[in-house]
């Protein structure tokens, strides 16, 4: 084995154990979906929530990169499965570091012609390897983000034959038990009393999620307070990281408007991904990864209490 396969594989080991160790303490100071989802796990909707075309366009902001084997850097770089990670963890999806580990993620898309933008598409090129060996996003029109290898820079170039895996992490059709059951019993409007009553109401006809759960999730994360910031920087009345922010559109997370629709689309999206109204709290504050992992709300003592507290108000 040469010295530079052993170099490689010591900085790929290196970036597997800062993973780990990030995934780690995300999990132990549950640090709210919008601490979580700057990395958005929705559901893709029309209404312009994290979907397949969110998937695409934060992948876009890493063009021209060069390729660094183990890097997973916006600014420095990245091998193949750090450009998925990165780009599905700016959007609330919490993705293993290997391209072996992400081509077994999600669902399996039977061919190219069933794929969607967002969707991963990988090879196994290597008997070196027990799985995928290279992988990249799919943006649509037989077309795909990669990050290829070494001396090459990420970039757009044609699916150059049919992948052994495709999968999609973000579903593409709402499940069955989402819609109005999965709210039912909580005010669709809310008081003239309620601060931002106007907007939250808007919001809510707009999306079809209850004024009063937003009104108790702004609550819940900012006390109303439209300057409010964390200490891992989510912002706003609905405590929005600046990554969600953008993969929902909105350009002020200050702005009461911007945020209080932004939160509702956001919700919107997890109430159709998962169905329950407490399942969509879990996924706002710890992230949908963690709900899909622990397969219901995650053992967080934070999460816990926060989806404690919100059906508590929703139900009083």
């Amino acid at each position: 084995m040469s010295i530079d396969v052993v170099t490689a594989r010591i900085g790929q080991i290196q970036a597997q154990l800062a993973q780990f160790a990030a995934t780690s303490a995300t999990s132990t100071t549950g640090a709210g979906f919008s601490d979580a989802l700057s990395a958005a796990g929705a559901t893709a909707t029309s209404t312009g929530s994290a979907g397949g075309q969110a998937v695409v366009e934060e992948a876009k902001k890493y063009l021209g990169l060069p390729y660094v084997w183990g890097g997973t850097s916006k600014e420095k770089g990245v091998d193949c499965s750090g450009l998925v990670q990165s780009v599905y963890k700016s959007l609330g999806y919490d993705l293993p570091r290997l391209s072996a580990d992400q081509a077994r993620s999600g669902t399996a898309v039977k061919s190219l012609a069933e794929a969607q933008p967002g969707d991963l598409i990988a090879w196994d090129n290597s008997s070196r390897n027990n799985g995928a060996d290279h992988i990249a996003i799919y943006i649509g029109d037989g077309k795909m983000i990669e990050a290829p290898r070494t001396g090459l820079n990420v970039r757009i170039v044609d699916v150059p034959s049919e992948p052994d895996m495709i999968r999609r992490i973000i579903p593409s059709t709402a499940t069955p038990t989402s819609g109005p059951a999965a709210t039912a019993g909580i005010s669709a409007r809310v008081s003239a009393s309620t601060p931002y009553a106007d907007l939250i109401n808007a919001a809510a006809a707009r999306t079809g999620v209850p004024g009063e759960l937003l009104a108790a999730v702004a609550k819940q994360e900012s006390g109303f307070n439209a300057k409010a910031v964390s200490p891992a920087g989510a912002q706003g009345l609905m405590q929005l990281m600046p990554g969600t922010a953008r993969g929902l559109g909105v350009e002020n997370s200050f702005d009461p408007a911007q945020a209080i629709d932004g939160g509702a689309r956001l919700l919107r999206s997890l109430l159709d991904k998962f169905g329950r109204t407490d399942l969509a709290l879990a996924a706002y504050n710890a992230g949908p990864g963690a709900v899909t992992r622990y397969d219901g709300i995650p053992p967080y003592r934070e999460t816990q209490n926060y989806v404690r507290n919100i059906m508590a108000m929703v139900r009083s």
